[in-house]
């Protein structure tokens, strides 16, 4: 695991080695233990590595091919590496050292870019070809590692984080105020966009190629994987499926074991990270544990519920671990809001304090950390969230009844009031058009509410998911730490994008028939929160956790801001949002926001979500733009 970054000049010229410095050196934290940089002319990458497989300088990068021909930069680890060594090995090459980044360079050598979909793994990689002159820039198929691109004059910049394409000099830091847009509809960035203008973060399973001998081409980009999940034409047994879902979890937590480091794991008071816990802890004696918890004494409502302490302190005892915890209370927040903001450099889902503190906990013991990350967004883990549309008329009620669902910050009818400042320059982005562009290659037939119910698994997985995996590698690698994410190995995935609805969700044909028959249906209970989805991972999952666990209803790890913006952290947030000279209001309107913002603390409606992007948004603003 480690930062990368890179300059290719269209016209030419040398590349500058103090500009290529101050680019690693803004990703530091990134790779605390090496830094590398290769120039030549036109062409300069920059390295920041975190020593995690082969800790030896043979693991270097910049990493050049024995034949000189190719150069790679590389974030992220290949899982499946040994297996990738031993086929390259058979066809005649030879390794100087044990990294799984010399098995990427031959691998992309040997097999140009179908070597991708070989890889079973996380990564955002750069790979010249010094024969060619192409430049290869690639991610992994679902977007755990993420990679950034901008294109400003004669430059094409690539980096594991904007803050090392912002220090460069000739950079200028505006703001894209569709993308502001974007995200105060979904909380999130649907789009390749981010907050600023040209900078874009390369699609997940998605290769680019810039080719110097035509660089007027630009960035000519290719998808070479996405999900597609569907029915299966033959569906096997369910005890079929619980045996081949186990088998594959074991296999997937196991592959994600390889390191020369020390390993830990997030351990929350859920069946994901508890079940990882249960097989890792298997290899490793006193496997060592962490969890973040909330001081809930002022907490009321649901979030009584949030800390999930006591639950993860009995998962530790029974898997005999070394545990360690951290209580976060209502001024934690507002102490780490500018460094987070920072780190993060743009927000995107959820509320991610938390996962901040405890990646800086996990750091303090260990180099790397398994998450539970994907078992719900897999296996139908908010079904509260898919029954909403899981019996339409056809795609086009399907889209309404679902991005209705999520509006999740501001809702299009106060839009044009909150952003008036810059209505002129966002009236004309239809984010009911975003929303429905994100299925345009998932081709599954709607027939059934079951292949309704997997567009919505395939729309969280292309954004709900990937704006996680965003946050949680910017946020573990603040503190220099890497997180694996188990569910996401690639005969675990294939498994979940082919098993049936019907095992993953519990009360479907209930649902249908209330959507059908029965008035004010949404309602119901099953349009609340509760145990009805993954049922299958719970079937297997009770192999290895209590059943209070397996059966438990889902709790995600949330902070009970609700209470605390309007008690303990009140007098914060009207400080920094009620203030008309705040940075946030010259883009958006001082009151029609405030006027949103009150309502939360009346209790007229639960602003939180918005309130905490609005503080993101205007520390960000703050500190960002030229």
């Amino acid at each position: 695991m480690c930062g990368i970054a890179g300059i290719v000049d269209l016209n030419g010229e040398t590349i500058s080695p103090v500009i290529l410095q101050r680019m690693t050196d803004a990703i530091a934290h990134r790779g605390p233990d090496g830094e590398g940089h290769w120039i030549e002319g036109p062409v300069g990458f920059g390295h920041r590595r975190l020593a995690v497989i082969d800790l030896s300088p043979g693991g270097h990068q910049p990493m050049i091919s024995a034949d000189h021909r190719y150069v790679i930069t590389y974030n992220g680890e290949i899982y499946n590496y040994r297996e990738i060594r031993a086929e390259l090995q058979a066809a005649g090459y030879w390794f100087r050292s044990h990294s799984d980044t010399e098995v990427l360079l031959h691998a992309l050598a040997h097999w140009g870019t179908d070597a991708l979909v070989r890889l079973n793994g996380m990564f955002a990689l750069a790979l010249w070809d010094r024969k060619k002159k192409q430049l290869l820039l690639a991610r992994d198929r679902y977007g755990v590692k993420p990679l950034y691109v901008s294109q400003q004059g004669n430059r094409v910049m690539f980096s594991s984080e904007q803050k090392a394409i912002t220090s460069h000099p000739g950079f200028r830091r505006q703001l894209d105020r569709e993308a502001l847009f974007e995200y105060f509809t979904f909380q999130n960035i649907f789009t390749d966009r981010t907050l600023l203008k040209d900078i874009q973060l390369l699609p997940a399973g998605h290769f680019a190629i810039l080719d110097l001998e035509n660089p007027s081409a630009g960035l000519k980009r290719t998808r070479y994987w996405d999900y597609r999940f569907r029915e299966p034409e033959k569906p096997l047994r369910r005890e079929e499926y619980i045996e081949e879902l186990d088998r594959l979890f074991k296999q997937a937590v196991n592959r994600q074991l390889v390191s020369d480091v020390e390993l830990g794991a997030y351990l929350s008071g859920g069946m994901d990270s508890g079940s990882i816990t249960a097989v890792a802890s298997q290899s490793f004696a006193n496997l060592k544990t962490f969890t973040c918890g909330f001081d809930l004494s002022s907490a009321s409502g649901i979030e009584l519920a949030f800390d999930e302490r006591t639950k993860a302190e009995a998962m530790s005892a029974r898997f005999k671990t070394e545990h360690y915890e951290m209580v976060l209370k209502a001024g934690d927040m507002e102490r780490c809001l500018p460094k987070l903001a920072s780190h993060l450099e743009e927000p995107r889902v959820g509320q991610s304090y938390p996962n901040y503190y405890a990646a800086q906990l996990a750091s303090k013991f260990v180099k790397v950390v398994l998450s539970g990350a994907g078992g719900d967004e897999l296996f139908g883990g908010y079904p509260w969230r898919y029954y909403r549309a899981a019996v339409n008329q056809d795609f086009e009620h399907y889209i309404d009844q679902y991005y209705a669902f999520w509006q999740r910050l501001i809702p299009n009818s106060a839009l044009s009031q909150v952003f008036s400042p810059i209505w002129g320059d966002v009236k004309d982005v239809w984010t009911r058009d975003i929303f429905r562009d994100v299925f345009l290659t998932h081709d599954n037939e709607l027939d059934r509410p079951e292949d309704y119910i997997n567009h919505s698994l395939y729309f969280e997985a292309k954004t709900f998911l990937h704006g996680l995996f965003v946050v949680e590698d910017k946020l573990s690698m603040a503190h220099g730490l890497e997180a694996r994410v188990p569910f996401m190995d690639n005969d675990l995935v294939d498994f979940a994008m082919s098993c049936p609805v019907n095992l993953k969700l519990n009360n479907l044909a209930d649902v249908v028939r209330i959507n059908e028959n029965e008035t004010g249906s949404k309602t119901h209970r099953y349009f609340q929160k509760t145990n009805d989805g993954k049922q299958i991972l719970r079937d297997v999952m009770a192999r290895y956790v209590p059943d209070e666990i397996s059966q438990g209803e889902k709790q995600g790890f949330s902070s009970p801001d609700s209470s605390w913006f309007k008690g303990e952290s009140i007098e914060f947030v009207k400080r920094k949002l009620l203030d008309p000279k705040a940075a946030i209001y010259d883009v958006l309107d001082h009151s029609a926001t405030t006027g949103l913002i009150q309502e939360h603390f009346e209790g007229q409606q639960n602003r939180r979500l918005l309130i905490w992007s609005l503080l993101n948004v205007d520390e960000w603003l703050t500190n960002t733009l030229d």
